[in-house]
């Protein structure tokens, strides 16, 4: 069996429908079903069925998929042992991390790593946790900095997960703003404010709705973000208020901060998929990503 193959049948499991496949392997839908079509052939089995324009797997091919990502796991860990055996970290880990933590926690470890272990490449993709959960389940990652609080795409008993910190959620209001004082705040108190958001069914997003909802109000949101630098830079110039985890807060911008009388925190945890033992390259990046002095880690640490 061929293993590209093989990823592009795991990945269908993973996204759903040949299309997603399709744009995350950067082909076009008609050469994906090609390529399952040659699977099929080359197991012999139906994997997939076809209903209309939709496809799902068959049961052999729920099987074959899932079965896939550990054969795929192992194949990269015995190339990672050929070439270093299993000594030195070595070969390509892919390492996906949302956008907060990818300047305060995932570009200081791949510097680190880049000093210290010369035949170790880290690929760094920014993903927020509900697309960084899919691409490490399918394969598209190896390493994925995320949180347990994403109510919304649970981490399930298929990970193995390392905590690594935990991070405050703060209002986050223009330098001359009346609550730009000292002192817990009542998020009530901010009902008729304008809000800043990020994009929708976002982490963040649902989080600071949620935390709204909870203060017996529905925010006026006028604008949403994906970046959080843009979200600072309208907080700043005094159009919105917004709610941001403290790593998001970047010091370069003039804005005040303060946290909740009900204070929240999100608890950021490394992930990797359950199977055989992580290879050198992955427990590296693993350590270095737990290196963190200046950053709180979890209760119990």
């Amino acid at each position: 069996m061929n293993p590209w193959r093989l990823r592009l049948l795991s990945r269908l499991d993973t996204l759903g429908t040949v299309r997603a496949v399709a744009q995350a392997a950067n082909l076009s839908p008609s050469s994906v079903s090609q390529q399952l079509a040659v699977l099929e052939a080359e197991t012999r089995t139906q994997l997939i069925e076809r209903t209309g324009r939709r496809v799902r797997l068959t049961p052999a091919g729920l099987i074959l998929a899932r079965r896939a990502r550990a054969i795929l796991d192992h194949m990269n860990s015995v190339e990672a042992e050929l070439r270093g055996f299993g000594e030195e970290p070595a070969g390509l880990v892919r390492l996906g991390a949302f956008q907060s933590a990818i300047h305060t926690m995932a570009v200081p470890a791949v510097s680190r790593l880049a000093r210290e272990h010369p035949h170790l490449d880290v690929e760094l993709l920014e993903l927020e946790p509900h697309a960084s959960m899919p691409a490490l389940r399918g394969g598209d990652a190896d390493i994925i900095i995320t949180t347990t609080d994403f109510d919304e795409l649970p981490l399930g008993p298929d990970l193995d997960l390392v905590p690594l910190a935990t991070d405050p959620v703060l209002l986050v209001v223009p330098p001359e703003h009346p609550a730009a004082g000292r002192g817990a705040v009542d998020l009530a108190a901010y009902a008729d404010e304008p809000w800043a958001f990020d994009i929708p069914q976002s982490y963040m997003a649902n989080l600071a709705l949620r935390l709204c909802r909870q203060s017996s109000f529905e925010p006026r949101v006028v604008c949403r973000f994906s970046n959080y630098m843009m979200t600072l830079q309208h907080v700043e110039a005094g159009l919105s208020i917004a709610l941001l985890p403290g790593l998001a807060v970047d010091r370069r911008y003039r804005v005040a901060t303060r946290e909740l009388a009900t204070p929240v925190t999100r608890t950021i945890t490394a992930a990797i998929r359950r199977g055989s033992p992580p290879r050198a390259a992955v427990r590296a990046v693993l350590e270095a990503l737990r290196h963190h002095p200046e950053l709180p880690l979890p209760d119990g640490e």
